[in-house]
């Protein structure tokens, strides 16, 4: 945890700084960035999978219709 966060808290009874604050939103953007991200390779996967299995039924079902 970085030091600007160590000499605040949430429930501190003083005002943050302007500086902390900055560093505070900076690093939640940052957080909420790379989930984004890993959500989006998480659906992509997902959607690849789903693809792979509706192209395999495909396969098998035109497979046993001309064979």
């Amino acid at each position: 945890m970085p030091e600007t966060y160590k000499k605040y808290r949430l429930t501190s009874m003083e005002e943050p700084t302007d500086e902390m604050l900055q560093a505070l939103m900076e690093d939640v953007a940052k957080a909420a960035r790379e989930s984004s991200a890993r959500a989006e390779a998480e659906k992509q996967r997902r959607f690849s999978e789903v693809l792979n299995a509706i192209n395999l039924r495909r396969s098998q079902r035109n497979s046993s219709l001309n064979g």
